[in-house]
């Protein structure tokens, strides 16, 4: 379904339409059929929803900036390279302490409720 679309295809993340999820926070996807990379990047002060998957673990990676990601009420610090399993059933959410973070996340399954960022891929060939 997608690895045949991104088989040897460079994308950037940064070329790619995003989506403003709420103020301050805006994401872009990247997908084969096995795993799904989601470019998140976060602005001080956005507005935070901490949330659960119950389905399946995430790995969030900073690549940019600083964040404190929490896991339930536990906060860890993550700076740029910095990476961290978030297991599946753990409410979790980011705070950025820099102006502005690059959260990559890595999901496995790709989610369905992201496919819509995946548009991009009906004009790779």
């Amino acid at each position: 379904m997608y690895s045949e679309k991104v088989y040897e295809k460079v994308v950037n993340f940064y070329d790619l339409e995003q989506e403003h999820v709420r103020p301050g926070v805006a994401r872009s996807a990247y997908a084969t059929d096995e795993v799904m990379l989601v470019m998140n990047v976060l602005q001080k002060g956005m507005k935070l929803r901490p949330h659960v998957h119950e389905d399946f673990d995430q790995l969030a990676m900073v690549t940019k900036g600083v964040a404190d990601y929490y896991i339930e009420d536990t906060p860890h610090r993550l700076i740029e390279g910095s990476v961290l399993l978030v297991p599946a059933g753990k409410f979790h959410h980011a705070v950025p302490v820099s102006d502005e973070v690059h959260n990559l996340d890595l999901f496995f399954p790709p989610r369905d409720d992201y496919s819509h960022l995946l548009g991009y891929l009906g004009g790779l060939s």
